[in-house]
């Protein structure tokens, strides 16, 4: 299987979001994802910034400045 861990870069700080991601889909709000046996979670105000289908990481950026 090719599960990745999805994380949330903030200033620097890598956060984990979720483990066992077997689906991601990009939305109007930000990225929806989701796993086997968990209820779909929205991260919003974020998009994508890279991908290690290697390492099976997947790093979100924010996109809202924090003021």
């Amino acid at each position: 299987m090719c599960q990745m861990s999805v994380m949330v870069d903030k200033e620097g700080q890598q956060e984990l979001v979720m483990e066992n991601v077997t689906q991601l889909e990009v939305v109007e709000e930000g990225v929806k994802v989701s796993t086997f046996f968990e209820d779909p979670k929205l991260v919003s105000g974020v998009a994508i910034k890279t991908i290690d289908f290697l390492s099976g990481t997947l790093i979100l950026q924010t996109t809202e400045k924090v003021s």
